[in-house]
């Protein structure tokens, strides 16, 4: 009845701010609601108060005692909804599959089904000595992705 109250308010909410999204949703067994957010974006300190609001205003603490928790997605945090990749186009992502092949490539396209990555390598000349660089990339179906993170360049 709480779990279906809390995710009820916060539905309603982000039904009216169609630019944030919800990457996780947790109440634990002492009533501590954890939520996460990703916005396209991006999450501001205000959208993660707009939601904390809009649920805890709406819950009476006399009848049920609970603590709130609302923050944004972390830079560092694997990329889980597919929003966030359309989000992230253009940008270095470091890919691991379910059969732990690892990739780092451009993100350069997404849908709802795969991602494509692109990269240059260094590989040997078809004919003769030296390197040629060469692009290459990869199609990867989502299913097959187990993690995949947002390489931060500085």
């Amino acid at each position: 009845m709480f779990r279906a109250k809390v995710k009820d308010l916060l539905d309603d909410c982000l039904n009216q701010r169609p630019d944030l999204f919800l990457i996780d949703f947790d109440i634990m067994g002492d009533n501590q609601i954890k939520i996460i957010l990703d916005g396209d974006d991006g999450v501001l300190v205000e959208d993660c108060m707009l939601v904390s609001r809009a649920i805890e205003h709406n819950l009476d603490r006399e009848v049920e005692d609970f603590s709130l928790e609302v923050a944004s997605a972390g830079a560092t945090s694997s990329l889980t909804h597919t929003r966030q990749y359309l989000k992230n186009i253009g940008r270095t992502l470091q890919v691991e599959t379910v059969t732990n092949q690892k990739f780092e490539g451009l993100l350069s396209h997404t849908d709802e089904n795969e991602i494509v990555i692109a990269w240059k390598a260094r590989e040997p000349k078809p004919v003769g000595k030296g390197k040629v660089t060469v692009q290459k990339t990869r199609i990867l179906k989502l299913d097959e992705i187990k993690e995949a993170k947002v390489k931060i360049k500085f």
